[in-house]
């Protein structure tokens, strides 16, 4: 494409740009790992790919730095795929169009996935290089991390030499990370009964215009979630129109807010106008609510084709009453530090099926048993709807470590460039630092990286001043690491 190569950077943006035009949504990364591995043996690294698609390349230090402490540095290949509901990308096998708009770089209609590609672009670009002081390096690419980090859970640490660690997953420069929480995804399966649809209209309505975003980094934003909202409108409702309910969908991945929803109802030919002003009552409603945070909610319905069957009203009562009561958005905020989120929920996915109704909740914690107190309230709303409720991808937390000698390096390294001191921070979304640390007993963890803002959504988008400087700053501290 060519889009980035003039931004120079030591190609960093050419890899960039290269990682782009390799499809590597969650669980369809081999092509790009594949890559990465070619890109390994060209240069005659250490290199190994496991059957999960993780890769791990080994390189020397540079001249004065081979016998120096070995650093990893690790960021995660698969992205979040996300389109604007006009966009046809498909996600499997076409590149992504990226393009510059002033200082930012984006994806035309879709997410752009540098979280994490520009880790994985920082360390391709390191690999390559042969003027830039470094010591030996282990620098890990994982695969599914947007999904649950089965990449990190599964990767055999044997051969790693480094005790010390810099992930490259964060999204605000001047920001160094020491600490995360853990986290579990709690998927319910709600058996659904239906029955013939009586005579009426049928109705899609659509909830649109939600800005959406991390799950975790911008929960305590306090966005709207389409799946909630769409959870009040079925309520309120009911309690006007006597509606069958065919389905209700929403959102992609539970570790973003959902943007959009969607239930296809049936009614009586003359409560249409009715449910039209059921809408309009409930959009404004929503406006007012989030006139802060939300600015272009939009409800409409449209008609659709007849609808062979409905749910039965017990089943119709269990959706609503599941998306009504399940825990949404902060759930408790750390009493420690202030303005962090200590537990939260998300509602990331809604999905209909043949015979159930799927809800996948992401739910995080830095108090693990905070975090459990949630899921077993998840666990007791699914089971008195007749659901049953499984907890996956279970994650540690990374705890903060006050000594750390990576992180005084870092620090000191960005006074001297910068003149201001770096914001030591933790976040509310996860890591795969947790479970390295778990791998590796002794690790000295730190995480950085450029600015970016909308994760996981269409308007992602990367700072390129910031993917530079932070760039020059990686080098000096690289350079001190002897």
């Amino acid at each position: 494409m060519n889009v980035l190569s003039h931004l120079g950077c030591d190609k960093v943006f050419d890899y960039f740009e290269k990682i782009c035009e390799i499809p590597h949504g969650s669980f369809h990364e081999k092509a790009l790992s594949d890559y990465i591995v070619s890109f390994a043996k060209e240069r005659g690294l250490y290199c190994r790919q496991d059957n999960k698609m993780n890769v791990l390349i080994k390189k020397g230090g540079t001249a004065g730095y081979e016998s120096s402490p070995v650093l990893i540095m690790q960021g995660h290949i698969d992205m979040v795929c996300d389109k604007n509901e006009d966009t046809t990308h498909d996600f499997l096998t076409e590149p992504l169009e990226i393009y510059i708009d002033g200082d930012d770089i984006k994806a035309r209609g879709t997410t752009l996935g540098a979280d994490n590609g520009i880790a994985a672009a920082y360390m391709l670009a390191l690999l390559d290089a042969e003027d830039i002081a470094h010591p030996p390096l282990e620098c890990i690419f994982t695969v599914e991390e947007e999904i649950g980090m089965g990449g990190a859970t599964d990767f055999d640490a044997f051969d790693l030499e480094g005790k010390r660690f810099l992930n490259m997953d964060t999204e605000e420069e001047g920001h160094l990370m020491v600490s995360c929480c853990g986290g579990r995804r709690m998927r319910v399966y709600l058996p659904i009964e239906k029955e013939k649809k009586q005579a009426g209209t049928t109705l899609s309505v659509h909830i649109r215009g939600l800005k959406g975003g991390h799950s975790g980094s911008d929960i305590h934003l306090q966005r709207a979630s389409a799946n909630v909202l769409l959870g009040r409108f079925l309520f309120e409702l009911r309690e006007r129109v006597d509606f069958a309910l065919v389905s209700a969908n929403g959102g992609n991945m539970d570790n973003a807010i959902c943007r959009e929803a969607e239930a296809v109802v049936v009614v009586a030919p003359e409560q249409v106008q009715t449910v039209a002003a059921v809408i309009e009552e409930a959009e404004a409603m929503f406006r007012e609510e989030y006139k802060d945070r939300e600015s272009d909610i939009l409800m409409t319905a449209e008609q659709m084709p007849e609808a062979a069957e409905v749910l039965t009203t017990e089943t119709r009562d269990y959706v609503i009453a599941l998306l009504r009561l399940l825990p949404y958005g902060v759930q408790t905020m750390d009493t420690n530090m202030d303005g962090l989120v200590e537990t939260s929920s998300n509602i990331g996915i809604l999905k209909t099926n043949e015979d159930h109704i799927f809800i996948d909740n992401a739910v995080r914690g830095s108090m693990e048993s905070r975090k459990d107190a949630i899921c077993k309230k998840i666990e007791v709303l699914g089971s008195l709807c007749g659901a049953k409720v499984i907890g996956v991808h279970d994650y540690p937390g990374w705890q903060y470590n006050p000594n750390s000698e990576l992180l005084r390096i870092f620090k000191e390294v960005w006074v001297e460039k910068f003149g201001e001191e770096p914001k030591v921070v933790a976040i509310h979304a996860g890591l795969e630092c947790g479970l390295f640390a778990k791998k590796i007993p002794g690790l000295d963890l730190i995480s950085l990286g450029p600015n970016m803002y909308d994760v996981h959504t269409p308007d992602e988008r990367l700072s390129i001043s910031s993917t530079i400087r932070i760039w020059e700053y990686l080098k000096l501290v690289l350079a001190r690491l002897k």
